[in-house]
């Protein structure tokens, strides 16, 4: 294989919404190709052929098992985009066909989080190296517009005159996800911590972190963590629930939690201690998805709110229909006075991260965001359940969390 590759060929794993939204935003990426794609469903996966085709993105190939699309000339690289619960055995399954020389596969990126525990990305990140594939941590946030340029600004100005930032929060809050398995702790491997809280402590980390210096120039002192149920075990909801996805999702007897809240100390190369402010709800309902950001220093501050548009449509009460999210993601009315996000794709991140994963893997360099950040995440997400659970403090290092499975995530718990 010689590098640089002219066009990297890629395969996408799983078809579901993630997935086009990943595809609909490489119209603004070169240099590269989707030309295959494989999921449990025939009906997602021809759609994402479609939507290929109309993009100019492909040809497409949809194909009927993995291990088809992995030994395919066609695909360099595949994007694990399925659900938390299959991802393991997907990476079982690359690692196989390219130690068995079955698949010229030779670079791997996976949506977040990385998997469901510790031990889980700990063997993700294992069998990336062993099959000595590129690999890179799909964290949209790290690679939103107002993330990339905020940072660079207060970087280069500020931290280089009064001195470095010291404190980042970050917010995500929407009304609930699309699919049964988001809801199910023991699939999705929790409740909204699990689902949302990975963007917020990565995303609030890369902006701490020195641009000059790697993601390890700031080790984790200790995380404290809190959960709870505000709305979707009332009776009204949880009954929502079934009857949207079924006997499968029982918020009555299975919960997993809707709100999050975490608070991480970290510190730097020089003993300095930094802070992390984090919260995530399931239960928000204003115009859609609203992610909140914001950097601190000693004389600069830095905010973002992804619902502050400059762009608003009103509607009134006389216009009627059903359009789903068409103004943004997770929107919940269609009438009124309604913030639109004009690029999503960009504003989110993907454009961004998707752009750096195929010019990284094109190239033979290792990405930003890799399976060791998001092994990283992990082992936060997990310090953060634990303290939850306990309700202490949990102090980093720590051994006690190799093999810890949230409660919400413990079969038959």
């Amino acid at each position: 294989m010689t590098l640089p590759k002219e066009v990297l060929n890629i395969g996408l794993i799983g078809a579901g919404f993630i997935a086009e939204f990943h595809l609909r935003s490489m119209i603004g990426v070169r240099n590269v190709r989707v030309t295959g794609v494989h999921s449990r469903s025939d009906e997602q996966s021809a759609n994402i052929v479609d939507v290929a085709a109309q993009l100019g993105l492909g040809p497409c190939t949809a194909f009927p098992t993995l291990d088809a699309m992995l030994e395919s000339e066609e695909i360099d690289a595949v994007w694990i985009l399925s659900p938390n619960f299959t991802r393991l055995d997907i990476m079982r399954q690359i690692h196989a066909a390219v130690m068995e020389k079955r698949s010229k596969v030779f670079a791997v990126a996976c949506e977040k989080p990385l998997a469901r525990t510790i031990s889980e990305a700990r063997e993700m990140l294992r069998l990336a190296k062993d099959a000595g594939l590129n690999h890179g941590y799909l964290e949209n946030q790290v690679y939103a517009t107002p993330v990339i340029r905020g940072k660079e600004i207060i970087w280069r100005r500020a931290a280089a005159s009064a001195g470095r930032p010291y404190l980042a929060r970050a917010a995500e809050e929407h009304s609930g996800p699309h699919s049964a398995w988001f809801w199910q702790g023991d699939k999705q491997g929790g409740g909204v911590l699990s689902d949302m809280m990975c963007h917020s402590v990565e995303v609030a980390r890369h902006l701490l972190t020195d641009p000059k210096k790697p993601r390890s120039s700031l080790s984790v002192k200790s995380v404290n963590g809190t959960v709870a149920n505000l709305k979707w075990t009332r009776t009204r909801y949880a009954d929502q629930l079934r009857e949207r996805y079924g006997s499968d999702v029982d918020y009555v007897n299975r919960p997993s939690e809707d709100f999050a809240r975490a608070t991480i100390t970290l510190q730097d190369e020089d003993g300095n201690d930094l802070m992390i402010e984090a919260t995530t709800s399931w239960a928000y309902i204003g115009a859609g998805l609203r992610i909140q950001l914001e950097l601190l220093g000693p004389e600069y501050s830095m905010e973002f709110n992804s619902l502050a548009t400059g762009l608003k449509i009103f509607m009134s009460r006389d216009i009627q229909g059903e359009e789903g999210e068409d103004l943004v993601e997770k929107q919940n009315a269609e009438q009124g006075l309604m913030p639109v996000l004009e690029d999503e794709a960009g504003i989110y991140g993907y454009t961004d991260e998707n752009r750096h994963m195929v010019e990284a893997f094109r190239k033979g360099e290792s990405p930003t965001e890799t399976f060791e950040d998001g092994f990283a995440v992990v082992q936060m997400l997990m310090g953060l359940y634990y303290s939850a659970e306990t309700g202490k403090t949990v102090s980093f290092p720590t051994d006690e969390l190799e093999n810890y499975v949230p409660v919400v995530a413990r079969t038959g718990a």
